[in-house]
Parts: structure tokens; sequence; C-alpha cells
């Protein structure tokens, strides 16, 4: 059973509840931010995502995304029983970046090999969740900015449930620019066959800790328990399993 630790929110003085792990937390009565480990104010942009379905409709959305898609069971949504639905405001740490990666490497597909040199630009909001132990789709999820607006407590649904961070900003920045130095060697690789040399400039714009609503899902199929993820601003899946003759996801 984890335990749970409470510090006084400073804003308003209601008890703000957090986990061992957890280091930005948020209180649920005034909306306002806090570092834990120093109990200051978040000094970053705060923004939030809003919810656009209920229970109701959101279940509505699952049925819908069983009856489309050649690749499902086509009694999917008529045998198939929702077991689950949560919604959930996760955290994320969006890192706006402009990079420029320059590599040389060696094109062995034709006799004889030649060198090769090229050079990838790209300008990402990188999404990074703000969450070490939790399993979502972070790479899949098309995350709907232009809807972003201020956080805003007074809009998150009484039944949902809010996710406090666990990865500061240093690290969100470490982890983007790890993971936007492996996605550009990957793509280099379909370039070349062998890397040479490679350096990656990586300028980063903007920093915004950022709440979206997800909903969870799970379903049972014939016997078996199924997952989804749902953003609850569009109603798009995010990633969601697909029974089958064989195994697949969506």
């Amino acid at each position: 059973m984890s335990i749970i630790q409470e510090i006084r929110c400073s804003n308003c003085g209601a008890p703000i509840s957090f986990k061992p792990g957890e280091i930005i937390a948020t209180c649920k009565y005034c909306g306002y931010t806090v570092v834990i480990e120093t109990g200051k104010a978040f000094t970053f942009e705060h923004s939030m995502l809003l919810n656009e379905y209920n229970s109701t409709q959101i279940e509505e959305q699952v049925k819908n995304w069983m009856r489309a898609g050649f690749l499902k069971p086509p009694d999917l949504a008529k045998k198939s029983k929702i077991t689950e639905k949560t919604l959930i405001y996760t955290p994320f740490w969006v890192v706006t970046a402009e990079v420029e990666t320059t590599y040389k490497g060696i094109f062995e597909r034709i006799t004889p090999p030649i060198v090769k040199e090229g050079k990838i630009e790209k300008k990402y909001n990188w999404l990074v969740l703000a969450r070490k132990a939790t399993e979502f789709p972070a790479r899949e999820y098309d995350v709907p900015l232009e809807g972003k607006i201020p956080y805003d407590f007074r809009k998150i649904e009484s039944f949902a449930k809010i996710l406090n961070s666990e990865i500061d900003k240093n690290e969100a920045v470490g982890l983007a620019k790890q993971e936007i130095e492996g996605h550009h060697r990957y793509s280099a690789q379909q370039d070349v066959d062998r890397i040479i040399e490679m350096k990656n400039e990586i300028k980063i714009d903007q920093i915004v800790y950022l709440h979206a609503p997800i909903w969870f899902i799970k379903y049972e199929y014939k016997g078996k328990t199924y997952q989804l993820w749902m953003d609850g601003a569009t109603s798009n899946v995010i990633k969601g399993d697909i029974p089958s003759t064989g195994f697949g996801v969506f």
C-alpha cells in the first residue's frame, strides 16, 4: 500500500496530498501549483487541455472505434463489455525545440560503398511523460496543443483523478534531448548503413507543464481483457489493444 503524504497549500491553506516520488503538486481546491521539496510556487507555465466527454459519451466513442477498421473482429462492438472507464489528468512536459543534425556515414547497399553526408532540421513539441512508472504510449499521442488553456482547477471534473509530476524541468529537458537524438539517429540510419559521424544542435525554445485528460479504458471480449487510451479533448484513440486471430494494436 503506497504512502500518501500531505503539505499545506501556501495559497489557500488546504491540504495537498502527494505520494513519494512526486515533486510537483497542484492544490485541487485553488489550483495553486508548488514544488514539493521547497514548498515554493511553480514558476513555469502550467496549462491544461479540456475534457469534452462524459462517461456515457466516451463509451459511445469507444464503441465507434470498435466498429471501425478491418483489423477488428466484426462483432467486437456488440460482444465486448467495457469494464473500466477512468478519466485521469496526466502530467506531461512539452519541450519545444529546434534541432539540427548533421551526419556522415557509409552507404553499403551499392558496390562499391560510398560515403554520404546529410542534414536533418526539425522543430518539435516533444512530449515527455512526467511519471516514471506509468504505462503510457507517449510517442503515439499527438497532443492537441492548440486547445491548451491556463490550468484551471474549476474545469476539472469531480470524478476525475489528477496525477502529480515525478519529473522536474531539467530531467524533462534531458529526456527530451536524449529521445530526439535517438529519433534522429534512427532517421539517419534510413539513409546510410553505418554512421561515422553525427552532431546534434538542440535549441530549447519553450517548456510547458501540461495536464491532459486521458481516458483509460478496459474492456472484455471472449473472456480476455484489453485496454485502450483515449484523448478526452478529441476522442482520438491514442493506442488500443485489438483482439483478433492473432493480436494487434491500433
